[in-house]
This record gives structure tokens, sequence and C-alpha cells, in this order.
């Protein structure tokens, strides 16, 4: 499938290589700070030179250019070597606790030891003019932000109040530069209140009227909301982690995902040509972060996505992604209503271990009952990693990259 001409942008900016393969998504926010600083002088052993020539043995070579190190891997590397195993497990879930307390939601995330917060509509304050107070408030560490997060599209969902600009398939019948203006907007008022990821770019894509995805999307056909979705992504611009969902794509399905595992038998082939390619403009715009939806593509893996090694393979090797992966809600997998996915702890290994970086859990207030309450999910993950059928290097290498996420974050917020 053709690539959009539009080059990726520079907001991918690497730093050091993740075992998945990844160019360092959190750079987004930084990317311009980071152009005109200073790097430190190398580690000892990275770079050093050796002893030069003897004077008999002839010109003396042209010096090596000497490597440098971006201070901000190498804080993150030193955070990582200083975290127990079960903390490096903790900062790989983002948990949403009812209420508008700050207090009571910095206590949480210290409890927990989480590496993210969303923010549903119960956490909005009125008037909403203290919700920038209330989210500085809840990092129990500034100098290590929680990644906050939101699901702000616009129209139907909107957890922050004053967004009226239009939305998901109105945006459709407008020109492209009215997509670019809206989430321009939208993407300056999630950040005015210190939220870093807006949840917000819907890659779906379908002409199904009756599809439960169809009121979101930005187009109806592939090429009419590739140029959409790309317009979004440059209207956030560097102001939020932009976030692509629900992939591997919505379109496919008229079923809610909400209470069921929609299911679809369309092939790879057609995958490639159709789905596939909103997903594909907004990488190339330079989207640092893609949600995986619990969608099931028979013809390509019987899995749902979010636990499909497969699905995360082609994000990687087709579509060029390697930035960070997050789950849409753990919990829709429950409430689906298929019993080889009532087990909270066991989906989350499984979701771990099939490539994903980040675990999203919208905790009901029954959440201890059902199994899923925080401490537990932990539990599990760590016990996977004790018995080796999740490997340490996967947790270490997830929690590597969201710490020089929340790193970046820190330092742009000075």
């Amino acid at each position: 499938m053709a690539r959009p001409t539009r080059p990726p942008t520079a907001r991918l900016t690497a730093a050091g290589h993740h075992p998945r393969a990844r160019a360092l998504a959190s750079a987004v926010l930084l990317g311009t700070l980071l152009a005109g600083c200073t790097l430190p002088a190398p580690l000892p052993g990275q770079g050093s030179p050796g002893p030069g020539p003897s004077p008999s043995s002839g010109p003396h070579p042209a010096p090596s250019p000497t490597p440098t190190v971006d201070p901000i891997v190498a804080a993150a590397q030193a955070r990582l070597a200083a975290m127990t195993v079960r903390e490096r497990v903790a900062s790989l879930f983002m948990f949403h606790l009812r209420g508008a307390s700050a207090a009571a939601l910095r206590a949480f995330a210290t409890q927990t030891g989480a590496g993210g917060l969303i923010l549903m509509g119960d956490n909005i304050p009125d008037p909403v003019t203290r919700l920038a107070a209330e989210v500085r408030g809840v990092s129990p560490d500034a100098a290590l932000p929680l990644l906050t997060a939101v699901d702000q599209e616009g129209g139907s969902v909107r957890r922050i109040p004053g967004d009226d600009g239009a939305a998901g398939h109105a945006l459709a019948a407008l020109p492209v530069a009215a997509t670019r203006s809206a989430f321009a907007a939208r993407g300056a008022l999630v950040a005015s209140m210190g939220i870093a990821i807006n949840f917000g770019v819907i890659a779906d894509v379908t002409d199904d009227p009756r599809s439960f995805i169809f009121p979101r999307t930005l187009g109806s056909t592939p090429a009419q909301a590739a140029a959409r979705v790309t317009a979004a992504v440059d209207g956030e611009g560097t102001r939020v982690l932009t976030t692509l969902k629900h992939f591997p794509g919505h379109g496919a399905f008229e079923a809610d995902s909400h209470s069921t595992i929609p299911r679809s038998n369309r092939s790879l082939a057609v995958w490639r040509t159709h789905d596939a390619v909103p997903f594909e403009a907004g990488i190339a715009a330079g989207a640092p972060i893609v949600m995986f939806g619990h969608l099931r593509y028979d013809a390509v893996d019987p899995l749902p996505a979010t636990l499909s090694p497969r699905w995360h393979r082609i994000l990687r090797d087709e579509l060029g992604f390697h930035g960070i992966t997050i789950t849409d809600d753990m919990i829709m997998l429950q409430h689906s209503g298929d019993p080889r996915y009532r087990d909270p702890g066991r989906n989350a290994v499984a979701a771990l271990a099939a490539g994903n970086t980040m675990l999203l859990y919208v905790l009901q207030p029954d959440s201890a009952a059902a199994g899923d309450d925080p401490a537990r999910l932990v539990d599990a993950v760590v016990a996977a990693v004790a018995d080796g059928s999740l490997p340490q290097s996967t947790v270490d290498a997830d929690a590597l990259l969201l710490l020089e996420a929340r790193l970046r974050l820190a330092t742009a917020r000075g």
C-alpha cells in the first residue's frame, strides 16, 4: 500500500534501541528542547579513545568521533537499575480511580506504583479550572511524573468541558484543514490541563452506519480517513502524546468491543488495503502511541489483537511503528462474556507477552471483588516473571521505555 508522500516528522527521536527495535516515542514532547542541549561526555568505556600511535608510527590518524550519551536514557537506565521487579511491573500499568481529589489520586498512585493514570469524567472537577492543579498534584515524584491520559476525541467522547469543535464523522464532510484546526484546539486544551496523553485520534475506518464506531471515525474510505488522521496528528503536534486507536481497526465490525469481542473474517490482504491505511498515515505523521483494540480478525489470528503477538509484529514490521503500545481497557475482556478471558491476571500477562508496553484499566468500584484490583494484577505479572512464563527482559524493556517518556515529560515541563 502506498505511504503518504509527506515524510515522517522528527517527532520520533531515537535514543538507544529497545529490544523490540523501537524508536523512542516519548521524544515527541522534547525533540525541540533536546536539539539545543549539550550532552555529557561519554560514560567510562563508551567511546573513550585509546592510546595514540607512537611518534615513530607515522602520521596520526584522524580521531574517531566520540559517541554522545542521551542524558535522559542514562537517567532512565539508572532509575531502572534501582527498581525492584515488582516496581518495574507496577510501572507498566495505567489505572483509573474515581474522584477528583488530587490527594486521593496521589495516594493511590503511591500505593500501586502505577506508571500512569487515566482521567475519566468522574475525575473532572467543577469548575474545570481546578483540573490543572489536580493533575499537577497526582504524581508522587515530580521528577518522574505519571503518564496522565484522557479520552478527548471531541463530540460524544470528551471528558474535559469546553471542547465544542467539530469531531468524529462530522469532520469527514469538511475540508482536511478543519480536522487540523479542531485537533490543534483539542491538543491545546488537554495540554493546558497538564495532561500528557490524548487517546483522541480514531484511525478506524468504515462506511457502515450500523457500526458502533462509525460516528467517531474521521472518514468512510481509507483515503478520506488517512488524510484526516494525518491532519489530527499534525494538529495536536508536540502539545501532547497523540494516540491512534483502535488497532488493527474497529471498522470491520458492527459490534461494540465494550461488551463483546467483535469478530471478522476479513483477510490480511483486505486489511492491508483498507483498515491499515489510516494507521499507516498516522504513524508516518509521527504519532507516538498506538492503542490496541480487543478485536478478532479470525483469518489473521483467532486471538483478540490485544493478546496477539502476530498483530504486534504486523504493526512493527509492516507499518513501521516502534513506539509505545497500550491496550484498550483490559476490563472489557472480562466483560466480553468469553470464559477464556475471565482471569484478569492471566489477561495481563498475555497482553505484555504479546507486545504491549502498557496495560490500561478503568477500575470499577467492585474491582477487588472481580479480582482486578491493582495489587493482584501486579502480583500475577510478578509471578509470571518468577516462573519464566514472561521474560524479565520484556518487563525491563517496557519499563525503560516508559521511564524515558516520563523523564522527558518532566524535562519538558521544566
